[in-house]
């Protein structure tokens, strides 16, 4: 029995040795197969990622500013002419004539002011003079006959001369009583309180019976008369503008209560200086509002037609980065990799900004660059019509 499984055993040994050496084979083919997939596996997630990893941006090419740049800056409107009207004599409001919004002439009646202690004061003032005339006269006849007794030596040089000093004492004590009269009949004058200009009547603060005082400091204003036929138009302009504004430039304006509806305004003068507080100049223009259609006092939208500078270009306000560096931009070369250049702003539009230096007009410039982005970067564009620009 043991002899015939050796036999067996001894009869087949070059198969057994066949058989080992495809399995050894097969198993080696198996393993490297498998870390072969699982090594280009890795290689090609690593690509994706890193391409995954590359920003994908929109860039956008500089467009250079056109001839004129509009500029809207907030204004108020106020009357040509604006006076508040102020008692000068005291006393009570007899009666009054033209209320709020009345149009009114030049030197026409406002009101009446009842004056008892003027009105005394002045009829004093007139007794006083008759009575410095009558002392005038008798002082006159009395130097004259004086001056006749002395040609005859009745009386002494001395006593002459007093009267005829007593003569220039009297005259002029006629002159400062005439003086006194005149004074209290302008301030009679002043009881009737008249427009100074052709205008509306805008505000009336006193009534009839109301105790007068006299003064801006110590009353307030009876009336206040405006002349808004043509109204002035302020408005501040900020520094960096300020060489752009010229007298005589014509500008548009728009008010809320006049939708759609624009109105010229012309530049007459600016306060040339830069307000400390503000940065800013203080224009004044002129506006006809003969149809009375703006009201002094309201707010209006101004929009100015400047000269722009033929090198300056608009971009996104979006694109602009602000770093350590300063204010800088990022652009894509040919070679999709990024480069931070730094740049001036000449103005600020909003959604967009006018760039003064730092910019080509080939450039592509990203817009909403992300923060992490730095020069040497590389970058995708979003579609292919930017690439084109390359």
């Amino acid at each position: 029995m043991s002899s015939e499984i050796d036999f067996a055993a001894r009869k087949h040994p070059a198969r057994f040795k066949y058989t080992t050496i495809s399995v050894v084979v097969v198993a080696a083919l198996i393993v490297t197969t498998g870390i072969a997939s699982r090594v280009h596996a890795k290689s090609t997630l690593a690509a994706a990622a890193a391409e995954l990893a590359i920003p994908t941006v929109a860039a956008h090419v500089p467009v250079r500013s056109g001839a004129a740049q509009p500029l809207e800056l907030p204004g108020r409107l106020e009357a040509f002419v604006n006076a508040a009207i102020y008692a000068r004599v005291p006393g009570y409001l007899k009666t009054w004539y033209a209320d709020i919004g009345a149009s009114v002439k030049q030197g026409q009646l406002l009101a009446v002011i009842d004056t008892p202690e003027l009105d005394q004061q002045f009829q004093q003032a007139r007794a006083d003079l008759r009575n410095a005339v009558a002392n005038e006269q008798l002082a006159e006849t009395t130097a004259r006959r004086w001056k006749q007794l002395l040609d005859t030596d009745s009386v002494s040089k001395q006593e002459a001369d007093e009267k005829c000093a007593d003569l220039v004492a009297k005259r002029a004590n006629v002159a400062a009583n005439e003086a006194n009269v005149r004074r209290l009949e302008a301030l009679e004058s002043f009881k009737r309180i008249t427009a100074p200009f052709d205008g509306t009547v805008t505000a009336r603060r006193t009534d009839v019976g109301a105790l007068i005082d006299t003064g801006a400091d110590q009353g307030r204003e009876l009336f206040t008369v405006s002349d808004s036929r043509r109204l002035r138009l302020y408005v501040n302009v900020p520094q960096q503008l300020a060489t752009s504004i010229k007298p005589g430039m014509t500008v548009t304006l728009t008010v809320p209560e006049r939708p759609g509806k624009t109105f010229s305004a012309t530049l007459t003068s600016t306060d040339g200086s830069i307000a400390s507080s503000s940065g800013t100049l203080l224009a004044q223009l002129l506006v006809d509002n003969a149809a009375g259609e703006l009201l002094p006092g309201e707010y209006a939208s101004v929009r100015f037609s400047l000269p722009s500078d033929a090198n300056a270009m608009r971009i996104p306000a979006s694109a602009l980065i602000f770093r350590k560096a300063g204010l800088q931009v990022a652009v894509v070369g040919s070679d999709d990799r990024v480069t931070l250049k730094p740049v001036t702003v000449a103005t600020d539009f909003g959604s967009q900004v006018e760039i003064a230096s730092g910019l080509d007009a080939q450039d592509r410039v990203i817009d909403n660059p992300p923060d992490s982005l730095a020069s040497g970067d590389r970058v995708q564009l979003a579609t292919k019509e930017e690439r084109a620009h390359v």
